[in-house]
């Protein structure tokens, strides 16, 4: 016998030994004494979990909780309505992070589904001269103002809440700024997902950015780049976090990397380069300041213009459409008076092919002798 343990190694081997003896002495059975060390070495009781009982009472989770989509808990608190409310809606202020751009939308639950009243995607930061840098702080900061501006303006609020366009960094709350009390400031709650909200991260730059913006969304300074704790002591360094507004620790970065290895500066950051000179701009700081006046001062959504190609039709009826990849076919639904219409004109035809058959007897002869032939055709052969 061998164990890892030195001990029950040994006490295995007296054990045997003391049963061989027995054997040889008594003259039990050597199966018997078999049997009986086999039932040393038995495992214990062990108690079954999960049984049948727990598997017919098992609930299935939901979808894009089993897909690991939506957490369900977060999502109930964002949306349950105070009672005294009403139908009031409550609306999120949702923030989606994808590899190439940030997404920012206004959303209110109803029963039907989730509505969204407003939204603006980094994407459509090229179109006020941004085309690098979508997914970083900054960018995201510049999707959250576009978001605000866009849904003010959409309801004639644009001018009551300006909110802050001397951007500094520090917290600014539209409820202590406003002056105007005919319409309340839009307030909304931030809505990150399955994002970890650590601090300083990008989701709170789109935050910020819906804040300055003129929206109302309840939050702490104690979330942004710049904010610490020291010594029970908390620290929010409002200059770190212009940086990053600004991308300013991007820039710095640029400037350390030019001089260390030029070639790896214009292959790194070419794209960079290439924004900033199609603005004229001489900084990062330059260029963003330019973007944020450019959304502010136009942050309406553009109309997109609908393609009206003439179609080719191949028949008469107009049901089979040529295109460039080829011919396909769409069939269109017809009226009672074009149905009725159809039918006529198939009995018309018959009645013109029976008084040709009257005039033409060899014609009619031909014809009957087909008709008989199908029908022969048509019979099913008997098998024996």
């Amino acid at each position: 016998f061998f164990f890892n343990d030195t001990a029950t190694t040994e006490i295995y081997t007296q054990a045997f030994v003391g049963s061989v003896r027995c054997v040889q002495e008594t003259g039990i059975n050597a199966e018997y004494m078999g049997i009986i060390v086999l039932k040393r070495k038995r495992m214990p009781f062990v108690k079954v979990v999960k049984s049948k009982a727990y598997f017919k009472r098992y609930e299935v989770k939901y979808r894009r909780r089993r897909e690991a989509k939506t957490d369900y808990q977060q999502r109930r608190r964002l949306i349950v309505q105070d009672k005294y409310k009403y139908a009031s809606p409550k609306y999120r202020f949702v923030v989606r992070k994808t590899n190439a751009k940030f997404i920012c939308q206004i959303v209110a639950a109803t029963i039907q589904g989730d509505k969204t009243i407003c939204s603006a995607s980094s994407n459509e930061l090229k179109t006020y001269g941004l085309t690098a840098g979508l997914t970083n702080y900054a960018g995201a900061y510049c999707t959250g103002l576009l978001c605000a501006r866009r849904l003010l303006t959409n309801l004639k609020m644009n001018e009551m809440y300006k909110g802050q366009e001397q951007v500094t960094g520090a917290y600014f709350d539209v409820l202590k700024q406003a002056t105007v009390k005919d319409r309340r400031p839009f307030k909304a709650y931030l809505d990150v997902g399955l994002t970890r909200t650590t601090i300083g991260n990008r989701v709170f730059g789109a935050l910020k950015g819906a804040c300055d913006g003129g929206l109302c969304i309840p939050h702490s300074k104690n979330i942004f780049p710049g904010y610490k704790k020291e010594e029970k002591k908390e620290i929010f360094d409002v200059e770190k976090h212009r940086q990053h507004i600004f991308g300013l620790h991007v820039q710095e970065y640029m400037d350390l990397l030019k001089g260390e290895n030029a070639e790896k500066y214009g292959r790194q950051f070419s794209v960079w380069l290439k924004c900033i000179k199609d603005n004229k701009v001489d900084s990062l700081e330059d260029l963003y300041k330019k973007v944020h006046a450019a959304i502010r001062a136009n942050p309406v959504r553009p109309k997109k213009e609908k393609k009206t190609e003439k179609q080719t039709y191949v028949d008469e009826a107009k049901c089979v459409i040529k295109t460039k990849k080829g011919n396909y076919r769409r069939d269109i639904k017809l009226t009672n008076a074009q149905r009725k219409a159809k039918v006529q004109e198939k009995i018309t035809g018959v009645l013109k092919q029976i008084e040709a058959m009257k005039t033409a007897p060899a014609q009619a002869h031909n014809f009957i002798s087909y008709l008989n032939t199908a029908k022969k055709k048509k019979k099913k052969k008997k098998y024996s």
